[in-house]
């Protein structure tokens, strides 16, 4: 992970050891010891900051107002509130003024890095990834393909058939390849296991099955042309 992470607390004990267990995750650390400073740090890194871990009382500028001003620099990063007090009517105020989670001291370290990881995931989710080849598009999460929009059914082999040569547009592939990546090493098959499985999928691809093109003496190449 390559995430930047500011840890703002007055107390050096306190940041050495949330910094300690972070790096272990690989996360990049900046520091504040006071609510003027992390400003000062969140200003001058805010556009490649990714979370915010901050102390609630703090000198020159508490938590709190911290936070309110980083809320009002419509900045959505995720804070975590490190906070000895938690009494219900602080943790209200703090989902008042944009606090994404509490950890109440003292905590486990652990607890803390879990928290991290599942705040960073949530705020920044996987992008899909659906490619569309001419009409053809495989959504790998839905274990899905669609040809023009239309819905089309395939078998499970049927569908990691078509799914490796289009990962692997526009490559040759040899029978034997196939053969050992999508039916994997332990199965006793042959060639013309492969050549019945793809006369099926160009037929359900309809005209756009001429893009799985058969290479004499090799084996085949998904190409859109």
């Amino acid at each position: 992970m390559d995430s930047n992470i500011l840890v703002v607390d007055d107390e050096q004990r306190m940041r050495k050891l949330i910094k300690d267990f972070l790096k272990q995750k690989n996360f990049n650390i900046l520091e504040a010891e006071d609510g003027e400073q992390a400003l000062k740090i969140f200003n001058e890194n805010k556009n490649r900051m990714n979370l915010i871990l901050l102390d609630v009382m703090m000198p020159k500028l508490d938590g709190w107002s911290v936070l309110r001003q980083i809320r009002q620099m419509d900045s959505h990063i995720p804070v975590i509130m490190l906070t000895a007090r938690a009494e219900e009517q602080d943790e209200l105020f703090g989902f008042e003024l944009g606090v994404d989670e509490y950890i109440a001291k003292p905590f486990s370290p652990k607890i803390l890095v879990a928290r991290v990881e599942a705040l960073l995931k949530r705020a920044n989710p996987v992008k899909k990834e659906i490619k569309d080849h001419d009409g053809i598009v495989i959504d790998n999460d839905a274990r899905t393909v669609t040809v023009d929009g239309k819905n089309i059914e395939l078998s499970f082999r049927e569908y990691e058939l078509l799914k490796y040569l289009v990962d692997n547009e526009n490559i040759a592939l040899s029978r034997d390849k196939i053969l050992n990546t999508v039916w994997n090493y332990d199965y006793y098959g042959d060639s013309r296991t492969i050549d019945s499985h793809i006369k099926k999928v160009r037929h359900k691809l309809g005209k756009k099955g001429k893009y799985i093109q058969t290479i004499r003496g090799i084996g085949y190449k998904f190409e859109v042309k």
